[in-house]
């Protein structure tokens, strides 16, 4: 009956936290902002294809006044769709006004030395090059050597010997059942990445702001620190929950009328997602929101001014970068002792270990210990950040420091 009527409290406090939470101005304002440039960023192709009227290609000018190239330099338009490469007989102050005028982009020179073809790349601003633009390079000299192996008469089997059907396979050690996409996978990092930053962010933040208004004297007549702390938690992070859905179903619907079908299809390929794998993915998903969610609460109980919010926050954003980070750093090497030790550690786990499952280099074992850590984890921090807390609600002039917390964990 106890245990009921705790269940009840905490959701209580979880309503009136979300409740609030959507009430403010600056949460609906925020929220349209963000939808608005999701919507904007889509539609950027398609403003550019109108402003452009379809073409995105650039326009390189290309003079070969000694004909080097025997007057095939248009077949370099089949092999790079963003180039539009249009061979001109122009001198080279001719090339610097077409420049100038915003007529091609660059402009590429050739002629014949002795034994050499110098080809020269123009553009008002080398800032940003580091060399000969490495895939003009390649399409010139493809391009050359083509015309070269024409002037041979090579029968077809000579041709054929020149550039032989190369198959290429690519295999691992033992046989594993590969499941999911690698794409949707990270896709799924990012938004966790995001829910903690901006969403977890706000148990701290509403935390600390209570404490110092008269709200927090009625929550603490009528409900215990325990019950405030796992309501704000939870309440806070349905709310989150449902702003990270609804930018993401925004995203996907934008995606689908703005991107290429086919493009899309392969990047969001579900097919393979076995139940197990997509079960296991909600589950880090939620224990990892959660794990960092009851860290800003944590630190959100050792100060006593919203100013001191950022300032306090700032070990768990870094543990935050430290653990989003080492799931795409493991990825180099996923058999490696790192990434095993990423899928253990709490504040890594949530977004390692659904990426080792979707490899097939995670056992039923592993999985166990690593959700069986990450739970220990969310019971100590959420014991500390009660025990803080508590002793915290009349600590309205300074900042705990980490030896405060240390010795009001230890009082009984």
């Amino acid at each position: 009956m106890k245990t009921m009527t705790n269940l009840k409290d905490i959701w209580t406090v979880a309503k009136f936290t979300m409740k609030d939470l959507i009430g403010r101005k600056s949460f609906r304002i925020s929220t349209i902002i963000i939808l608005l440039l999701i919507i904007v960023g889509f539609n950027v192709p398609n403003f550019l294809n109108s402003i452009n009227g379809g073409d995105f290609s650039e326009t390189i000018l290309i003079s070969d006044p000694e004909n080097v190239f025997d007057n095939q330099l248009e077949a370099l338009n089949t092999l790079d769709p963003n180039y539009k490469y249009e061979p001109v007989d122009l001198n080279a102050d001719e090339i610097k006004a077409k420049l100038e005028a915003g007529d091609a982009s660059s402009a590429v020179t050739i002629e014949k030395t002795s034994d050499n073809i110098k080809i020269t790349y123009i553009t008002e601003n080398t800032a940003m090059l580091t060399g000969f633009p490495t895939g003009l390079m390649d399409a010139l000299s493809s391009l050359y050597t083509s015309i070269q192996i024409q002037k041979l008469n090579l029968s077809d089997k000579q041709l054929a010997s020149l550039s032989p059907n190369f198959e290429f396979e690519l295999r691992q050690t033992e046989d594993q059942n590969i499941g999911g996409n690698i794409g949707v996978m990270l896709i799924l990092s990012c938004v966790l990445f995001f829910a903690i930053y901006f969403c977890a962010f706000q148990v701290s933040s509403s935390i600390t702001t209570e404490k110092t208004s008269k709200i927090m004297e009625t929550l603490v007549t009528s409900t215990s620190p325990r019950t405030i702390i796992l309501g704000k938690t939870i309440g806070i992070g349905l709310v989150g929950l449902g702003q990270v859905l609804l930018f993401s179903a925004t995203a996907i619907i934008c995606a689908k009328l703005c991107l290429d079908a086919e493009l899309l299809n392969a990047m969001l390929d579900l097919s393979n997602f076995t139940p197990y794998l997509a079960i296991i993915t909600i589950v880090y998903f939620i224990l990892g929101y959660f794990a960092y969610a009851l860290l800003y609460a944590l630190t959100g109980s050792t100060v006593s001014k919203p100013e001191d919010i950022q300032s306090a926050n700032t070990p768990v954003v870094i543990l935050t970068m430290i653990g989003f980070y080492l799931s795409y750093f493991t990825l180099t090497n996923p058999t490696g002792e790192l990434n095993v030790f990423a899928s253990l550690l709490p504040i890594s786990s949530p977004f390692c270990m659904p990426l080792r499952i979707m490899m097939g280099l995670a056992n039923g074992w592993d999985v166990a210990l690593s959700i069986a850590i990450l739970l220990v984890f969310c019971f100590i921090v959420a014991r500390i950040a009660i025990k803080v807390y508590s002793n915290a609600i009349l600590n309205y002039g300074s900042k705990m420091t980490l030896a405060d917390i240390v010795r009001t964990y230890k009082q009984k």
